[in-house]
C-alpha cells in the first residue's frame, strides 16, 4: 500500500482517476522532465531518474486502475472462483498468488495474520476465496510476466 499512495502522490492523483486522467498527467510530467530538455549533466541525471520513477508509476497504477479492473474481472472471476493456487507467498505486505491456470494475481496490503491464516489452513484456495479475493486491493501479475 505505501508504493501506491507514493506513485499516487508522485502524480498528484487520488485512487478515483481515470486512464485518461492519468495517461494525460503522465504525458505532461514526462514533456517537463524529459532528458533531453538540459544540457547539465547533473541535472540530467536528476531528471532521468524523476522520469524513470514517473514511468515505473505510470505503468503501475494503470494496473491498478478502475477501468482496468473492470476490463479484465470476468477473467478474474473465473480464475478465482473456480481454479485452485498453485504457489502463493507473501514479500512487503504484498501477496503473490499462482493459480493453476496459470495466473497470477498481486494483493496489496494484506496482514501477516491473515498470510499466516492462510499457511495454515485445510485448503487455501478455500481460505483466499473467503478472506482475500474482494477484500484487497488487486493487479493481474500475469501480464507483468509475460512483458518481460
Amino acid at each position: 500500500m505505501k508504493k501506491i499512495v507514493e506513485y499516487r502522490k508522485l502524480l498528484n492523483v487520488t485512487k478515483d482517476v481515470t486512464l485518461s486522467e492519468l495517461k494525460s498527467i503522465y504525458r505532461t510530467n514526462m514533456k517537463e522532465n524529459h532528458p533531453d530538455k538540459f544540457t547539465d549533466e547533473e541535472k540530467k541525471k536528476e531528471v532521468e531518474a524523476i522520469s524513470t520513477l514517473t514511468i515505473e508509476a505510470y505503468h503501475f497504477l494503470v494496473s491498478i486502475a478502475n477501468e482496468t479492473l473492470a476490463k479484465d474481472k470476468e477473467m478474474y472471476l473465473k480464475t478465482t472462483s473456480s481454479v485452485n493456487i498453485e504457489d502463493f507467498y507473501m514479500d512487503n505486505n504484498v501477496l503473490y498468488i499462482q493459480f493453476l491456470d496459470g495466473n497470477r494475481y498481486e494483493y496489496f496490503g494484506v496482514p501477516k495474520n491473515t498470510y499466516v491464516k492462510m499457511i495454515n489452513a485445510e485448503s487455501p484456495s478455500r481460505f483466499a476465496r473467503r478472506h482475500i479475493y474482494g477484500n484487497f486491493l488487486y493487479r493481474s501479475a500475469s501480464k507483468l510476466v509475460a512483458a518481460e
